[in-house]
């Protein structure tokens, strides 16, 4: 499968269906694409994938969000969007990446850990305070905010 990743142009419409998908929350997600960048992967010209990256501390940028459409899911393009980050990141001069992730994200947890990055902390009840709705995956309640970091 041919994949294209790169920057949303000014004039392009942020998918923001799209993003819903990883981020349930309109409200935080456009609080956040503000301060960040956003890439889109695309497939004969389809949006099929996107990833946000905001700069979080001085040499340190954090994957936002990273979402593939689900018809595409488990076809190696999450991984083509955060290998593309880790490139991206370097080329900046950045030292660190971070992200993060439900506790009931076990594919997510997964993925993240094969691309290199290590669990470095909770953050108890994050969608229990920031999310006015219960969260449901993989029949676990998404409570904590598992943060993972990769040095670059």
């Amino acid at each position: 499968m041919d994949v294209e990743i790169r920057l949303l142009g000014p004039n392009e419409a942020v998918p923001i269906e799209l993003l819903l998908l990883a981020d349930p929350s309109e409200e935080i997600i456009l609080n956040y694409i503000d301060r960040g960048e956003c890439f889109i992967a695309t497939n004969n010209n389809e949006i099929i994938g996107a990833l946000v990256i905001i700069k979080t501390r001085p040499e340190t940028i954090e994957i936002v969000n990273i979402v593939v459409k689900e018809d595409f899911q488990g076809k190696g393009i999450g991984k083509k969007l955060i290998d593309f980050a880790i490139i991206y990141a370097k080329e900046q001069r950045e030292k660190t990446m971070e992200i993060g992730t439900g506790n009931s994200s076990i594919f997510q947890l997964l993925l993240y850990q094969k691309c290199g990055f290590r669990i470095v902390g909770v953050d108890p009840d994050f969608f229990i305070r920031h999310y006015k709705d219960e969260i449901y995956e993989n029949g676990i309640q998404c409570r904590d905010m598992i943060r993972l970091r990769l040095e670059l």
